[in-house]
């Protein structure tokens, strides 16, 4: 399977999945940021309300404690009631105070008349185990002095436990004047409440929600939450320090505590207020749903846009891109259009003015081509008819000058005729080269087709002192274009006669390899140069020749390539050169006594 990779996405789609993903990181880190100064800021809230539910505790627990010892001090320092106290009748007492206690206070309050050691006298107020019991000691704990301060009425507040009940109470002493003229304490007024689960809803309600607890070192005293979440949240509260947040496994709180102490200041429970966050993640959920939903509005609105304006700026590239292409095919035609001023259409006009140049450097160079190629075969035809006129003005000349034998006259004649038949066939060629035509090839003897061609070059060679000698099999027969073939013999012989102008030789081999034909013409001249060797067949390249156009061995491979075979120069040790070609088809000719 093809792996997925960026780079050969379209610029389209790079421009639109990377503003897709700066879009999301962007969104991504803001609203992380954001919600976490929400979730700090309803943090501090909640810890805020945490606070002013306790300050409100506080100011309702210290109302209440005002209130009862401001009742208790009326009491105390009313005639009639001081009156009573000092018979310690508890009927009389009940009498005197009981009246006026039902106006002033609660009915669940607890009103308890002691003596001064804390034996209970008469009880007033709510039926409670307090009310039922004989001796309190907490009266003995305020330690009131016997004879009235100067000035003020003693009274103590506070938290006392009293058979795992809690109670807030406060004591109130009644002196009354003595014989000796000083006043003593005679009585002590109890006035307070019971901490219970009445007690604590009261105090949700009062503080709009907030979650109470009341625990002393040995039992939950009174809770707002049900059992369960009280019993996880005790168990959780051992575990963790002041001000981190408390769960009940299933939400978690912000606390506050406040130590519950007695009227000697010492602790005897603790309050814990908590606060929900419950409602606070809500919101945060909320918040984050809208987030995410805003996001994706954004993504899409954003990615539309994108679209279409990447796709305005991406769609000049791609014309561009297009146009590049067809030049890439050598169509330099094409031009881009322009349609703006920007970077864009600076580089749209440039590659139009590109491709101007190139349509105008292409003409001039097909037109000088076309000059040199004229020149060129110019040169090359002249190159090929020079021989065959030279032998023609040769034996004319002699045949007008000197009065030859019969012999030597019909010997001329001969050369004659064959340079005017080699100048046709040269013509012929060219003109079936210029209308795409060849000829069908036809069987031929490969000796013969060779012989022919050096007959054509015996006097140039024997003039040079250049000794041919042509070992191939009389019977190799195979199809050929015979005139075509016979000029490539000539050109190798001719190249090596040019190579040679001292003498030499010149040997031409041929043998029958799998249904072909290896033709090899070596000579022992100075050989090819390395640094032509690779290019030697390529059109114009010649080199150690004095009127060579370097035509005639790209010529002769083209021919042997038409023939289905293929020509190359192979390397010889020492001096000269060897040429190689190979034709298919080739076949040993049956001779004549076995045709018949």
């Amino acid at each position: 399977m093809k792996r997925w990779r960026f780079s050969e996405l379209s610029l389209l789609w790079k421009i639109l999945l990377s503003t897709s993903v700066a879009v999301t990181a962007l969104f991504a880190f803001t609203g992380e940021i954001v919600l976490a100064n929400i979730n700090r800021t309803m943090s501090d809230s909640l810890e805020e309300e945490v606070r002013a539910s306790s300050a409100a505790y506080r100011s309702l627990l210290q109302s209440r404690a005002d209130l009862l010892s401001y009742v208790g001090k009326i009491i105390s320092t009313m005639s009639d009631v001081r009156a009573a106290f000092t018979t310690r009748d508890e009927a009389t007492i009940k009498d005197a105070a009981g009246e006026l206690w039902k106006r002033v206070s609660d009915l669940n309050a607890i009103f308890l008349v002691t003596d001064p050691v804390g034996r209970v006298m008469a009880s007033l107020g709510g039926v409670t185990r307090l009310s039922r019991l004989e001796s309190l000691n907490v009266v003995a704990k305020a330690n009131f002095p016997t004879q009235r301060p100067t000035g003020s009425t003693p009274f103590a507040s506070g938290f006392f436990l009293q058979d795992d009940e809690l109670y807030h109470v406060s004591v109130t002493p009644v002196y009354v004047q003595s014989s000796s003229g000083q006043e003593t304490l005679i009585n002590a007024l109890v006035v307070g409440y019971q901490v219970d689960a009445l007690v604590a809803q009261g105090l949700q309600k009062a503080t709009g929600g907030s979650e109470f607890l009341f625990l002393t070192p040995g039992r939950v005293i009174a809770s707002t939450l049900n059992p369960r979440a009280t019993e996880t949240v005790r168990a959780n509260l051992r575990k963790t320090r002041e001000k981190e947040r408390v769960s009940d496994g299933v939400e978690e709180y912000a606390r506050f505590e406040t130590p519950l102490l007695d009227i000697t200041g010492q602790e005897v429970g603790k309050i814990y207020i908590l606060r929900s966050f419950e409602n606070a993640r809500h919101r945060i959920t909320g918040l984050y749903t809208k987030i995410v939903l805003l996001w994706l509005v954004a993504m899409s609105a954003g990615f539309l846009l994108t679209y279409l304006l990447a796709r305005r700026i991406v769609e000049p590239v791609k014309q561009l891109d297009l146009a590049a292409a067809e030049v890439a095919h050598q169509n330099y035609a094409i031009s881009v259009e322009v349609h703006s001023d920007d970077e864009i259409g600076r580089l749209a006009r440039t590659f139009n003015t590109m491709c101007a140049s190139i349509r105008q450097a292409r003409e001039d160079l097909i037109r000088q081509e076309r000059i040199s190629t004229i020149g060129r075969l110019s040169s090359s035809i002249v190159h090929d008819l020079r021989n065959p006129l030279a032998a023609i003005y040769g034996g004319s000349e002699m045949l007008v000058d000197a009065d030859l034998p019969p012999a030597h006259v019909k010997r001329l004649a001969g050369n004659i005729y064959r340079a005017s038949r080699r100048i046709q066939e040269l013509l012929q060629d060219l003109l079936n080269v210029s209308r795409g035509k060849s000829l069908q090839p036809e069987p031929c003897r490969l000796r013969d087709v060779a012989a022919a061609a050096c007959e054509a070059l015996a006097v140039a060679a024997e003039a040079q002192a250049v000794k041919i000698s042509m070992t191939i099999p009389s019977d190799i027969e195979l199809p050929l274009e015979r005139n075509r073939v016979e000029r490539t013999f000539m050109n190798l012989i001719g190249n090596a006669l040019e190579a040679m102008p001292e003498g030499g030789e010149v040997r031409i081999t041929a043998a029958l390899e799998k249904g072909s034909v290896v033709v090899h013409v070596e000579d022992n001249g100075p050989g090819i140069a390395p640094e032509i060797r690779s290019k030697l067949f390529q059109p114009f390249v010649t080199a150690g020749k004095r009127n060579g156009l370097g035509l005639g061995l790209a010529l002769s491979r083209q021919t042997v390539l038409d023939h289905g075979g293929d020509m190359w120069v192979d390397a010889v040790d020492g001096h000269g050169a060897r040429f190689s070609f190979r034709l298919p088809g080739a076949q040993v000719a049956q001779s004549q006594a076995q045709a018949v």
